[in-house]
């Protein structure tokens, strides 16, 4: 998302110009024509005499009208690669801009489902006006229509909503180096980490959660490095190892045992929470985390949040595959291998997946209440991992 915020951040100083300099002529009935993206991937018809601009992004299109008064863009933010879902675009566009009376409208981005249109005021760095949005999304990305002018009158609305109706799409075909077909041990393997999946809106039925190709590549290689700290094969073996072996359950077991040492084993349940409130620096919130956390490691022991390390290690191991840092014949080995120590240690997927959740509280220090509910949510889907018996046999097939 970085390059994203920074696009946005260059194109304020394009905007507070093009798009607040003043009242002008009306757009609507002057001749159209195309303007597309650099890698010519989306395509808008604009007044034949707009301007483009380089929107620093070649899936973007930035435009303003001859006289300055309106701006236009459209955003796009590839599945899987440039964001996981389309609040990541939204997410982009309110750290940068001050958006408000907002009111909902209607709005068509041909070929786009869950279109969301409103009409807001905006302000970029001090700068106020009027804007438009539609957020949609189609099989390939996620996009953000944006009009912005000093103000959106009924006039100006009719040329905008001529310019969002003229969207059009050319996506490219998607290249996949995958040679192995899902089966159910595979998809059983992407159960172990199909939350997170989901969560990323990405593929639970594909092992690595997406194509294969240069640029996802590209794309894992910069998410690897900058949230792991992996850059090659050997930088992988070592976080790999240390997930699987230690992980955040050491730090956990460490943290859980210095509670026993100071007494809380011998404080009731209904008291813990109190008894951390008053002895450590916590808020009541950190004092009833820990009060559970402990609650359940006293009934489990340090498997409680061993799911947590085991999921992230697979799906690590998944995008390291995509990396390019192992061959897809070896990242599936050693994910098998990591899927028989998870079947040997858990009972069910419940079992499993509230591990992993419990883990998921302790290292995000919040609530599992929303990953709780995508994984119900996958349970009922038809191609859920989690209709697979826990206890099939998982044999290699690739």
């Amino acid at each position: 998302m970085r390059k994203v915020r920074k696009a946005l951040v260059w194109l304020v100083a394009v905007l507070v110009v093009a798009a607040f300099a003043g009242c002008g002529a009306s757009e609507a009935d002057k001749p159209m024509k195309e303007f597309a993206s650099e890698d010519g991937t989306v395509s808008i018809m604009l007044a034949e005499d707009w301007v483009t601009e380089d929107a620093g992004v070649d899936g973007w299109i930035a435009a303003t009208s001859k006289n300055g008064n309106d701006g236009v863009m459209v955003m796009q933010l590839i599945k899987g690669v440039d964001a996981a879902n389309i609040d990541d675009i939204k997410a982009a566009m309110d750290d940068t801009y001050d958006i408000s009376d907002m009111t909902d409208s209607t709005g068509t981005l041909p070929g786009l489902e869950n279109l969301e249109a409103f009409n807001c005021k905006i302000s970029i760095e001090g700068t106020k006006g009027e804007g438009y949005f539609i957020y949609g999304e189609s099989d390939y990305a996620y996009y953000a229509f944006v009009y912005v002018g000093n103000r959106l009158n009924d006039k100006t609305m009719e040329y905008v909503n001529k310019v969002s109706a003229s969207f059009k799409e050319n996506a490219p075909e998607v290249v996949n180096n995958s040679t192995v077909e899902t089966t159910d041990t595979i998809l059983w393997i992407n159960g172990t980490y199909a939350v997170l999946t989901a969560v990323n809106s990405q593929d639970y039925t594909v092992f690595g959660t997406m194509p294969a190709n240069d640029e996802t590549m590209a794309s894992q290689q910069a998410m690897l490095s900058e949230w792991w700290d992996i850059t090659d094969r050997a930088s992988a073996d070592e976080t790999l190892d240390w997930l699987m072996n230690e992980g955040h359950r050491a730090d956990f077991e460490e943290e859980m045992e210095m509670l026993t040492e100071v007494g809380l084993a011998d404080v009731s349940v209904e008291e813990r929470a109190d008894f951390l409130l008053d002895n450590f620096d916590f808020t009541e919130d950190e004092a009833q985390q820990y009060a559970q956390l402990y609650n359940s490691y006293e009934e489990n022991g340090v498997n409680v949040m061993s799911g947590w390390d085991y999921s992230r290690m697979v799906s690590v191991l998944s995008s390291c595959y995509i990396a390019g840092y192992y061959s897809e014949t070896e990242a599936l080995d050693k994910a098998l291998e990591a899927a028989q120590v998870i079947q040997q240690n858990f009972d069910s997927w419940d079992s499993f997946i509230d591990s992993y959740m419990v883990g998921y509280e302790y290292w995000a220090g919040e609530s599992s209440e929303e990953r709780r509910g995508i994984y119900e949510d996958l349970k009922a889907a038809s191609d859920s991992p989690y209709s697979l018996d826990w206890n099939m046999t998982l044999e290699k097939s690739w």
